[in-house]
C-alpha cells in the first residue's frame, strides 16, 4: 500500500500532497484499488474512539467486518 493513500483517506496531506496524490490518482488503477478498501476507515476510527470501553470482565470484542 502506498502511505500517500492511507494519509489522503485520513485527511492528513498539506494541499500540495493532496493535489499531486489526486492527479496520481487519475492513472494509477491499484492507488485507486486501494482507496476504495480504505474509504471506510476514518468512519470505523470513529466508532472505535467513540465506543465504551470494556472492562477485564467483559469477553474480547470481534474485530470482523
Amino acid at each position: 500500500m502506498h502511505d500517500e493513500v492511507a494519509a489522503y483517506v485520513l485527511g492528513v496531506l498539506d494541499e500540495d500532497e493532496h493535489g499531486a496524490f489526486e492527479r496520481h490518482l487519475d492513472t494509477c488503477e491499484r492507488c485507486q484499488a486501494e482507496l476504495i478498501e480504505l474509504a471506510e476507515f476514518p468512519e470505523e476510527l470513529d466508532e472505535l474512539k467513540n465506543a465504551p470501553v470494556a472492562s477485564d470482565d467483559d469477553p474480547p470484542r470481534s474485530m470482523s467486518r
